[in-house]
């Protein structure tokens, strides 16, 4: 064994016991779980904080939209007419749409906040919400541009439309639910083509976890302590799509048993690089490289194992530790006693060393991650 193999193994071994003994932590007992009404409690506080504190909605790119998906999970467990209006009023605002503009020639797939980045999926996950909506309301003008984007982009020849993480949160549950409305299969063929492009670059087969995007595989850029560099927000975000897509993915498709294998695979690595506190570090193999409290990511990871749970995908007695570690971060820490959710780290695209991340970050992904990962607790203890 030579002196490189030899110190990349002693490099190695600390971080293997921290994972083992945070697994086994994680997995010694379960604290008991909430009363519905404590979860409806907390998940509307937490709502009604930022509806009034953003009276107007926002414009339709990620960080608006993501905050959409939580807000409809809860009004679908809690009834609140509120919250409903309050996305039916975002909608209106954007048109129904995302990227506004109409000349196709000038449609583009890179990163862009302007109107011709159609196809860029952070102007796509509105989608998502205005097809649910579509769904309560039977108004087909809600979902007409969702329909004639993803029309023109399934046309096209380009695979590479999902060059980073975050991408598959915003746009795989949109395929899905498209397919939900007009039974069309190339819907989930596109979206198998797009997901194995997505693999290809970003995926890690040993930790089946998913670089941020193709900039930070290992070892071509590595973490603080030289190790791989798995961004808690990136990976919430792709195990949250999953979950989302295994909702609404037919029982017979024949790329079901694929999504499943990742998304169990995630769920076992990510049991162990949970924190004794119950939530995850920003950069989620080295806890060094960006150390202290975390939410958005916590909460898309909570949702995931809840929705594992609750649909019979994750192990109940492996996992329940695990999300009654993490609820009770999100509650008792994250969560301020006047509804403000704290602990979310800013908009960015990686674990940033140094970086300030306290009680008084918040931001509306951060609280969209916690509605959902709320309306599946809720689902879980209601029964």
């Amino acid at each position: 064994m030579n002196r490189n193999t030899l110190r990349n193994l002693f490099a190695v071994l600390p971080l293997l016991f921290i994972t083992s003994s945070c697994a086994t932590r994680s997995h010694q007992s379960v604290q008991p779980m909430p009363a519905p009404t404590e979860v409806l409690e907390q998940l509307t506080r937490v709502n009604d904080y930022w509806q009034t504190q953003n009276p107007e909605p926002g414009w339709a790119f990620w960080e608006h939209a993501a905050y959409h998906t939580g807000n409809m999970e809860a009004y679908f467990v809690s009834g609140n007419q509120a919250y409903l209006d309050y996305s039916l009023r975002w909608g209106e605002r954007n048109q129904w749409t995302g990227a506004k503009s109409n000349s196709r020639a000038e449609w583009k797939y890179s990163y862009g906040e302007t109107d011709e980045h159609v196809l860029f999926g952070d102007w796509q996950i509105c989608f998502q919400t205005y097809i649910d909506l579509y769904q309560i309301t039977g108004d087909r003008q809600k979902i007409a541009r969702a329909l004639e984007v993803m029309e023109y982009q399934m046309a096209t020849d380009a695979v590479d439309y999902w060059w980073w993480a975050d991408g598959l949160y915003m746009v795989m549950p949109v395929m899905t639910k498209l397919y939900q409305v007009t039974g069309d299969e190339i819907y989930l063929e596109k979206l198998h083509e797009y997901f194995t492009y997505a693999k290809s670059i970003m995926y890690d087969e040993e930790t089946g976890l998913f670089f941020r995007d193709a900039k930070y595989v290992y070892p071509a850029h590595k973490s603080l302590n030289g190790r791989k560099d798995f961004w808690a927000r990136g990976d919430g975000w792709v195990f949250a799509g999953l979950a989302k897509v295994l909702a609404d993915l037919p029982k017979d498709n024949k790329h079901r048993d694929e999504y499943i294998a990742i998304y169990q695979k995630m769920a076992a690595t990510l049991s162990g690089a949970q924190q004794p506190g119950g939530y995850w570090t920003r950069s989620l193999l080295d806890p060094e490289h960006a150390p202290g409290h975390e939410t958005s990511g916590t909460a898309f990871f909570t949702y995931g194992y809840l929705w594992g749970i609750n649909n019979g995908y994750l192990d109940k007695k492996t996992y329940l530790p695990v999300v009654s570690k993490s609820w009770g971060y999100l509650t008792e820490t994250a969560l301020q006693e006047n509804g403000k959710l704290g602990y979310v780290q800013p908009i960015g695209e990686r674990a940033i060393p140094g970086q300030v991340v306290d009680a008084d970050s918040s931001a509306n992904f951060g609280v969209g991650a916690f509605l959902l990962a709320a309306s599946e607790m809720y689902r879980l203890v209601k029964e």
